[in-house]
């Protein structure tokens, strides 16, 4: 039997909704589709869209239950990420970060920040290899982080200025964002 082109065009198109909606295929292909999508660099804020941090008064929960002050970020430049670990575009950039904290983790103050359990992201860490520390809210988020989509990530420099502020999937590991980060630790 014989299709027609048609016929065709109509099998290839129930076979992608197929492979899409059956969950163990899903989220691999969303999580390629979304890499394709984190080729490219953040966005710089221009000087005139720059906002400064209202409050530092926020504090995070590492997995031993100790809390991180982001108070102790005064000063620094910090590099913030809200995450999960069943995100496809999170999963899609964590690659890129994880070059970045590679190379930065000694000059900038990386906070990976997520509401998953545990018992989920070392899992995930682990299988990965990803080496930075995550933490998980102790309260709220403060004002300055409006977070009503993930990934959602900041780079903020020594005076509180939010440099970035990047929704969706990106290469933080780019020659742009490098270049930004070097200028903001120049003295």
């Amino acid at each position: 039997m014989k299709l027609s082109k048609s016929q065709k065009s109509n099998l290839i198109f129930l076979i992608v909704i197929a492979v899409l909606i059956i969950p163990q295929t899903r989220k691999p292909i969303q999580v390629f589709l979304n890499k394709g999508l984190a080729l490219f660099s953040p966005s710089i804020e221009s000087s005139e869209k720059q906002t400064t941090l209202k409050s530092y008064d926020w504090k995070l929960k590492d997995e031993q239950g100790h809390i991180f002050n982001f108070e102790s970020t005064k000063g620094k430049v910090v590099f913030i990420n809200f995450w999960a670990t069943w995100c496809p575009p999170c999963i899609a950039e964590m690659p890129s970060m994880q070059a970045l904290y590679n190379d930065y983790h000694d000059k900038v103050e990386f906070l990976f920040v997520t509401t998953d359990w545990y018992s989920e992201i070392n899992p995930f860490l682990e299988k990965h290899n990803y080496s930075f520390k995550v933490y998980r809210p102790a309260e709220g988020y403060p004002e300055n982080f409006n977070i009503t989509t993930i990934p959602r990530t900041f780079l903020i420099d020594k005076k509180g200025n939010i440099i970035i502020d990047e929704s969706g999937a990106a290469n933080w590991n780019s020659a742009k964002v490098r270049a930004t980060i070097d200028g903001l630790l120049k003295p």
